[in-house]
């Protein structure tokens, strides 16, 4: 959801010619940013739902949880303490409940681990990992919307239903994009995601004492479990998460552009 509203952001408003008369083109630009806001949020909340079932699976597999081994397959830091406890809560399994429920995984995590400080383990490579990915994610779909409807527009593309002078992408081709996109962008960046799973983790996990930082979590998976079945453990099923979590979003992102006249 923080992807697609960053997307919104970053998203400037094109040029608009002179308006013919009061409601024309001009008075479409108030509240230009909140509009598009709203709409990236929309599209957040639509990939998030699409794909938080799998979430749990990936947390297990990015931990070599042993009742798994067969699998092959500013707002984060305000919400990272929840993150933190979803991720502990969603690694029990039958027979292995540390804590009994979200309260009691705070007051455990808390008075256990350092205090306040135990919340924000990880956090370090979550902010690293976010640029690459957000980055390469809007770059990937910019460049192929881009290349698409300068190479194939009657193929690709279509008129916008608020603007018939701009051409956009038709939602096949959008699904298609934005799930490519999400691909390249967690291949790119997944590392620091197992990182970061291992590190909120933490006492959960025997080796606890041995990644208490990013270095020392990236050097203990690499150097017992190498690349493929560490660092890069899981990506498979991530593969099946994020690509339609990131089709979905910058799908209805573009749709909702439509909605709320941003074209």
């Amino acid at each position: 959801m923080a992807a697609a509203a960053a997307l919104a952001a970053a998203d400037s408003p094109p040029a608009v010619p002179q308006a013919a008369g009061a409601g024309g083109p001009t008075a479409r630009r108030d509240f230009y940013w909140l509009r598009s806001f709203v709409a990236g949020g929309i599209a957040g909340c639509c990939a998030k739902t699409t794909v938080a079932p799998l979430d749990r699976v990936k947390v297990l597999l990015q931990a070599h949880n042993h009742h798994y081994k067969h699998l092959g397959m500013t707002a984060v830091v305000c919400t990272y303490p929840l993150d933190m406890v979803r991720v502990r809560l969603a690694f029990q399994v039958k027979g292995e409940h540390t804590y009994t429920g979200i309260i009691h995984a705070f007051k455990t995590i808390y008075a256990k681990e350092g205090g306040v400080r135990g919340f924000y383990r990880g956090l370090i490579p979550t902010i690293l990992g976010m640029a690459p990915y957000a980055g390469v994610s809007f770059f990937t779909f910019g460049t192929l919307k881009s290349v698409g409807l300068s190479h194939a527009p009657t193929l690709l593309g279509k008129p916008s239903s608020d603007n018939p002078n701009v051409l956009v992408l038709k939602t096949h081709i959008n699904l298609l994009c934005g799930g490519v996109a999400g691909a390249i962008a967690q291949t790119i960046s997944y590392p620091f995601d197992v990182t970061r799973r291992r590190m909120q983790l933490g006492a959960v996990l025997p080796e606890f004492e041995k990644c208490l930082t990013m270095r020392e979590t990236m050097k203990y998976v690499y150097g017992h479990h190498g690349i493929r079945k560490g660092l890069y453990r899981g990506l498979s099923l991530n593969y099946i998460r994020c690509i339609p979590s990131q089709a979905v979003a910058f799908t209805t992102y573009e749709l909702m552009k439509q909605f709320f006249h941003l074209n």
